[in-house]
């Protein structure tokens, strides 16, 4: 609540991050363009949409008209209040408005500006615009992902964008600690690309240190047999069935001790070598009970499965309803409903939603007056379009 946040950001993975921080008590004041200036859904995010309400709880919103000079000078005074700065504009913008880093920290050396761009800040892709897409694309992700001989394949949701978003946050409450030490603020910045790169994880270790490149597995893992999704007789389950003890406990639990002693399936590596063989044993099993059944017994001995849920069927499932990840809010467009909350818990400052995604400019008075302006001069301001 001591932390004061403009956010710049517009898209997704610059309101990702600041939403990591407007959910746990930041001051959070949304710029956006006027109305005249951008209309609602001009980038593709109409504001009264499911997703547009999930990405700017916890936030205030007012209108400045980047463009003029005196727009400027109101974020200027923003800025010399408050605490950090993000934004997710294209690199050059920063400079050609006049709010980089070396501009902002003049006003404010305790000033944290964070910045998300597509491929950098600077390199030879650096004016490139950044889409989700084409950074799962260049950063390996669709290589290895979808079935194999069937061609790249994206994931069903926005990685790059949302782990960029996540990753500048943590540079952001990292910059905030280090801030506590030296009294100044710094530079952030991330990548959609980098983000990416970053995701890969064990797939780039295994290119960086062995020299192996990963290709599509499909739904089997990588390198772990039997791991992956099998049909049972009224859907389908996934198993992980990793490592030795638990390969011979399921054995054992689907009455396959024979399984153990055939020189196909006697080590990982056999099981690997061998893995469409043990996957069409094991299919000739899972097809013959309903996927509840499967879960049931294989939990009881402990072998790692679950069932493949559609969303609806997410949300529905008691052990998330326990966690309480969807929480209730008021919006404008669909009244009261439920949000994606946070995905961690701290046990004596909890997050929260407590206040619904703003109007455009809903809170213009209420911020600009903190800065000083009377009525009149809002008055002024509006008519000049300037907010």
């Amino acid at each position: 609540s001591h932390i004061r946040v403009i956010d710049l950001t517009r898209v997704r993975s610059g309101p990702t991050a600041v939403r990591q921080l407007a959910d746990w008590g930041a001051d959070v004041i949304k710029v956006e363009a006027p109305e005249s200036v951008e209309p609602d859904g001009a980038l593709g995010a109409s504001r009264h949409t499911s997703d547009f309400q999930n990405l700017h709880r916890n936030k205030r919103s007012i209108t400045l008209n980047l463009k003029k000079s005196e727009a400027i000078d109101i974020l200027m005074k923003l800025v010399e209040k408050s605490d950090v700065v993000v934004e997710n504009f294209r690199p050059d913008v920063k400079k050609r408005l006049g709010i980089d880093y070396d501009t902002l920290k003049k006003r404010n050396p305790r000033i944290i500006l964070a910045s998300i761009s597509g491929f950098g800040q600077d390199g030879p892709y650096a004016k490139r615009p950044g889409f989700d897409q084409i950074a799962q694309g260049m950063g390996g992700l669709m290589s290895i992902t979808g079935e194999p001989g069937k061609g790249p394949m994206r994931v069903g949701i926005p990685v790059a964008d949302l782990t960029a978003g996540l990753f500048c946050a943590m540079g952001i409450q990292t910059a905030l600690l280090e801030r506590e030490k030296s009294g100044l603020g710094q530079w952030v910045n991330t990548s959609l690309l980098q983000a990416q790169i970053f995701m890969l994880d064990f797939q780039a270790s295994r290119w960086l240190c062995d020299n192996n490149v990963a290709g599509q597995a499909g739904n089997n893992h990588p390198t772990s047999v039997p791991t992956g999704v099998f049909k049972t007789s009224d859907g389908s389950i996934n198993l992980a069935v990793a490592g030795e003890t638990i390969w011979r406990r399921f054995a054992e639990a689907v009455d396959k001790g024979d399984w153990l002693e055939m020189e196909e399936f006697k080590d990982a590596k056999n099981r690997l070598k061998n893995r469409d063989y043990l996957n069409s044993l094991i299919e000739e099993l899972t097809v013959t009970k309903s996927s509840n059944e499967w879960v049931e017994k294989l939990e009881k001995v402990g072998v790692p499965c679950g069932p493949i849920n559609s969303i609806d069927k997410v949300f529905d499932d008691p052990q998330v309803k326990h966690l309480g990840i969807a929480q209730s809010v008021d919006t404008i467009p669909f009244g009261k409903t439920e949000l994606v909350g946070q995905p961690f818990n701290l046990s004596r400052t909890p997050s929260s939603l407590k206040q619904r995604p703003p109007e455009k400019g809903e809170q213009n008075s209420d911020v600009l007056n903190e800065l000083g302006f009377s009525d009149k001069e809002l008055n002024d301001l509006k008519n000049q379009n300037i907010i």
